[in-house]
């Protein structure tokens, strides 16, 4: 049964428009509402080899998409991205059934992705609907928001509740529609639903502290176990190939050192003829005539390390490289996450 215990005060650090009185109720006008925050930086998930145990924890597929936060206020709705984009013409489905569930004001916090036939997200996917980076700026109309977290609601600012107390209000608020849908949460031990989801493909899980309030930022409330590894990267310069599809035989990758950036291997895989094409036509566009790191190799193009990569991998060599690595995508600037960093 839901639980309607509501708190007003506030957990994390949060970008608000001025501060404001709280406004009246219009339905009860002796009730005052909290002001609802123009943005909130999100809650991130802290990586870990291995999920927690015991019953602190909740468990929730991991998906791989565009983190979105949906704000609904008196008729009107903004998606804005991680980086504070607003992106409300890009998921025009999404924006039109987050109207549909007739909250007065509200704020979702869940991912954007892309089904593929087996129900698993494909982020490849997600970004071709989306136009791709540096492409034509294209609507994601066939795109899900799987919903995970509730921060406001109906003029009550949500975050210092416990998640299972949001959680609880999240399932109450959000009806089924066909673009918005609730993630799932799963009473199970953390080690089985790992396997069981690295067993049906998916990247991984989301382990969450039940009781924890909502903080913005990696506090290690929220933690993230990936069956793949999947991370940012910056590509350094491509191999070029006339037998490669779109002309690039491989990608040459860096990661953050310090205040500097270190080679960590190539990828090859992943690429299809459509993206490679794309991919290349923007790499002229930033050709150096040496390598941004130290790296002996000939006949390559160098670049300026500015375009971030997802890539997936399996794990490091013993010289540092990537292991069995797989392009993924470029990474939209409203939606960049950090660039990998090696220990120092």
């Amino acid at each position: 049964m839901a639980r309607r215990m509501l708190k007003t005060g506030v957990g994390g650090d949060v970008a608000r428009s001025p501060v404001v009185a709280p406004r009246p109720n219009r339905r009860q006008p002796a009730l005052r509402l909290d002001p609802m925050p123009d943005r909130v930086e999100p809650c991130l998930a802290l990586l870990s080899s291995k999920p927690p145990s015991g019953p602190d924890w909740a468990y929730e597929v991991k998906w791989d998409g565009y983190r979105l936060a949906i704000h609904i206020e008196r008729g009107s709705v903004r998606i804005l991205t991680r980086g504070g984009h607003d992106w409300t013409s890009r998921f025009p489905t999404i924006a039109h059934d987050a109207l549909e569930m007739g909250l007065d004001s509200a704020i979702l916090d869940g991912e954007a992705v892309v089904l593929d036939r087996r129900g698993a997200s494909d982020f490849g996917a997600l970004q071709r609907a989306l136009g791709g980076r540096g492409g034509k700026s294209a609507a994601a109309a066939g795109a899900v928001l799987y919903a995970f977290d509730l921060l406001y609601l109906d003029g009550r600012d949500l975050r210092a509740m416990s998640l299972d107390e949001r959680r609880d209000m999240l399932a109450d608020a959000v009806k089924p529609h066909s673009s918005i849908r609730i993630s799932e949460e799963l009473d199970a031990d953390g080690a089985e639903f790992l396997k069981l989801a690295c067993t049906m493909g998916l990247e991984g899980i989301i382990a969450k502290r039940r009781e924890a309030p909502y903080r913005s930022g990696r506090g290690g409330d929220w933690l993230k176990i990936k069956c793949v590894q999947s991370e940012t990267f910056l590509i350094l310069g491509y191999e070029p190939s006339a037998a490669a599809l779109g002309g690039i035989g491989s990608l040459f990758l860096g990661a953050r050192k310090g205040q500097a950036l270190a080679y960590v291997g190539n990828v090859g895989t992943g690429l299809t003829a459509k993206t490679a094409t794309a991919l290349r036509k923007q790499l002229a566009g930033l050709t150096i005539e040496k390598p941004a790191v130290s790296i002996k190799k000939r006949g390559m193009v160098w670049v300026t390390p500015t375009l971030p990569a997802e890539i997936a991998f399996r794990g490091w060599t013993n010289d540092g490289n990537l292991r069995h690595a797989s392009y993924k995508g470029l990474r939209e600037d409203a939606d960049t996450r950090e660039i990998y960093s090696l220990d120092d």
